[in-house]
């Protein structure tokens, strides 16, 4: 039992949502971050108006409320791949994607410090078992930006546990017995997994690397499932596989950068409006480019993937949704307001589901684990609560039970058990 606050402090920072946890006698153990809430969705907006900077929910009401500026989200999707190094343009001026992750993260440092009312110089960042898959020196590399990244905000020390692991250590601490449990971590940019035993002896144990039977991950999560729903169901309707008049198909590429959220941006340039006016001249259905100049010359193109993404979310309840799309109508022009259903949006994201239940599958098979030994299934992460992704885990592992952890908290009130673990 803690009996004094932890020195260190956990931190998720994630694709969709960040958090701060931190140990302490008889308190929660995430720190309120924004309105009261534990989480900061992982999104900044430059505002050109106000010639101001704000994040989180903030950032997203100001984006949506129309105000001119840049807004940029899917922050974590940048570390590994080849955009870290470069830079993009903002209020008119180059900012290098480091520095644009360098100021998230100072954010979420201050504002857990405010919360806790002291500062932290040690940290347990979270981690996906790869940020960049089948490729060691690259997963090694994105590591080591967020190590530097995070020493640059003023961590004196910073060390690393795998995300599933941490939503492990957190639910280990409701257990009154052993379970064989499978961690499913499915968030906003990957899905890990790590098949670990857990019971109340174990977790006194200060190494616990035999308990860790396995980990695995995809590079596939939420950020994924909402470009393929795009792509399959929202872009045909702004012209996406339709045909210029001389027969053949138009671009693909510029549907490919609306429908993924840290392309979205590339689309606002000058080059860009020039090959979307050229395709507008070029097409043969001309009511549907209509609706996506509208698109660009609002900059609406993370107000559409919000759309999509809050479709995707109601679709775990609802059979069906409508998807209103009147900001984009031309006056006079009919309205679009597609209906799509949940069988839609499975048809569509199948794939990515069956690379999912093939990384369980694969976890256990390396692990020499059989089905029926699995006594849990735990579920951690916002993208965990896509039916069709349960019932394809569900089916691979039919006798374990299905356990719902906090699908946005689990990591980081995880990562701060092992904060206190780690540095005391």
């Amino acid at each position: 039992m803690l009996q004094q606050p932890a020195r260190a402090c956990g931190i998720d920072f994630g694709t969709s949502n960040s958090t701060v946890g931190w140990l302490r006698p008889g308190a929660p153990a995430l720190l309120s971050l924004e309105d009261g809430k534990p989480t900061l969705p992982s999104a900044v907006f430059f505002n050109a108006d106000e010639d101001s900077v704000c994040f989180g929910r903030a950032a997203l009401a100001e984006y949506l409320d129309g105000y001119e500026g840049r807004l940029m989200r899917a922050l974590k999707s940048l570390l590994g791949s080849k955009l870290m190094d470069s830079h993009t343009e903002v209020l008119g001026k180059l900012l290098p994607f480091r520095d644009l992750l360098r100021q998230f993260i100072a954010e979420l440092k201050r504002r857990g410090e405010l919360a806790a009312g002291r500062s932290f110089d040690h940290a347990v960042f979270g981690r996906p078992v790869h940020f960049v898959d089948d490729d060691p020196v690259a997963d090694k590399q994105a590591e080591d930006t967020l190590a530097q990244i995070a020493k640059a905000v003023g961590f004196r020390e910073v060390s690393f546990q795998f995300e599933p692991i941490a939503a492990a250590f957190h639910y280990e601490q409701s257990l009154t017995s052993e379970e064989l449990v499978l961690i499913a971590d499915i968030g906003g940019g990957t899905s890990d997994f790590s098949l670990v035993r857990l019971s109340p002896q174990r977790a006194l144990l200060s190494d616990r690397r035999e308990d860790l039977l396995a980990n695995a991950g995809v590079h596939i999560g939420g950020t994924d499932l909402d470009r393929a729903f795009s792509l399959a169901e929202v872009m045909p309707l702004l012209g996406f596989r339709s045909k210029k008049k001389n027969g053949t198909e138009l671009p693909a590429t510029p549907f490919f950068n609306l429908a993924t959220w840290h392309t979205i941006n590339f689309c606002y340039t000058r080059t860009a409006w020039s090959e979307f006016q050229d395709m507008y001249r070029d097409g043969a259905e001309r009511e549907k480019l209509e609706l996506l100049l509208n698109l660009i010359g609002e900059r609406a193109g993370h107000w559409l993937a919000l759309q999509v993404e809050e479709a995707k979310i109601a679709l775990s309840d609802a059979a069906e949704v409508t998807l209103d799309l009147a900001r984009l109508h031309r006056k006079g022009g009919d309205p679009v307001h597609p209906s799509i259903t949940r069988t839609a949006l499975d048809t569509a994201i199948a794939p990515l589901v069956d690379r999912v239940g093939e990384t369980v599958e694969a976890i256990l098979d390396s692990a020499g684990i059989r089905r029926d030994q699995i006594d849990t299934v735990f579920f951690t992460g916002g993208s965990s609560g896509v039916p069709s992704l349960r019932q394809r885990i569900a089916a691979a592992l039919p006798a374990a039970k299905a356990v719902e952890g906090d699908l946005f908290g689990s990591i980081g009130a995880g990562l701060a058990v092992d904060a206190a673990r780690r540095y005391g």
